[in-house]
Order: C-alpha cells, then sequence, then structure tokens
C-alpha cells in the first residue's frame, strides 16, 4: 500500500500564531503546529505538506493544484467569506477536514457562519493547536477505512 499523502492549508494570519491573541489562539507557533503534524504524520505513515498564505487567490491556486489523498484545511477568515476556496475544494472533489483552533461559536457571531461547513468531510473547532492532529487522526482513519 502507497503512502498516503494529506495536504494542511492555513489561511490567513495563522503565521501570526504565538504572539496574535494568545488567549484564543494558544502559544504554539505555525511552525511547532506544523513540525507536530509532520512527526504524526510519520507515525501514521502519512507524508503530512503544509502551506500558508494570506491571500485567497493563492489559496485557490493551491487547491487547484493538489494531487493529495486528503485535505486539512483552516481557512481562517475566509471561512466566513470565500466562495472562491469553497468552489476549488468542491472543484477537486478532495475529502477535507475544516479546522479551527478557537470555537468559532463563542465567539462573535459572524464567526458563526462558514462557507465550507456543508460541503466538509468534518469539523474540529475549540482544541487549540490539538484541533489539528485530532483532523489528521480522524482523516487517516477515514482514508483508510475507504481503501
Amino acid at each position: 500500500m502507497s503512502m498516503m499523502h494529506i495536504q494542511v492549508l492555513h489561511g490567513p494570519n495563522l503565521n501570526m500564531l504565538g504572539t496574535r491573541e494568545p488567549g484564543h489562539y494558544g502559544s504554539q507557533t505555525l511552525v511547532d503546529i506544523n513540525q507536530d503534524l509532520i512527526l504524526l504524520g510519520d507515525s501514521l505513515n502519512v507524508q503530512v505538506s503544509t502551506f500558508q498564505s494570506n491571500h485567497e487567490g493563492e489559496l485557490v491556486d493551491k487547491i487547484q493544484s493538489l494531487k493529495v489523498d486528503g485535505i486539512i484545511i483552516n481557512p481562517a477568515a475566509y471561512t466566513h467569506t470565500s466562495i472562491a476556496i469553497r468552489d476549488a475544494l468542491l472543484a477537486i472533489s478532495t475529502p477535507f477536514v475544516e479546522v479551527h483552533l478557537s470555537n468559532v461559536h463563542q465567539r462573535e457571531d459572524f464567526r458563526h457562519k462558514s462557507m465550507l461547513v456543508d460541503v466538509a468531510h468534518g469539523v474540529i473547532a475549540g482544541f487549540g493547536a490539538m484541533s489539528y492532529s485530532l483532523a489528521l487522526r480522524g482523516l487517516h482513519q477515514q482514508l483508510s477505512s475507504q481503501q
């Protein structure tokens, strides 16, 4: 069996993790989160690739170029606004999990609406950096059971 490949996509401002509103987002940096995901992937026999952009079009271009088994995406602020990211994910038909560090439902009303939630394979929110590892474990298990 070939190694599974999962792409992790991080949206705008996530490059500021560790210093940006640690009460909401924790103290781990994006580098820390990515390193932890790659190590977890190694233990699950999953190749994990990571990508972050503050630009919607760059995220769309990246999604369109993907040839992977699954996607974990934290669209950040684009969660609530980006039909373009939604359309790109639908166009490639790759299962994806939407991830949020904070529990968006405990926050401002505008954060309660996601453009992706109804087409996502799953959604994990509110567990800080662990939200990503939970998403990786869950997506890996789902994809493995379908093989």
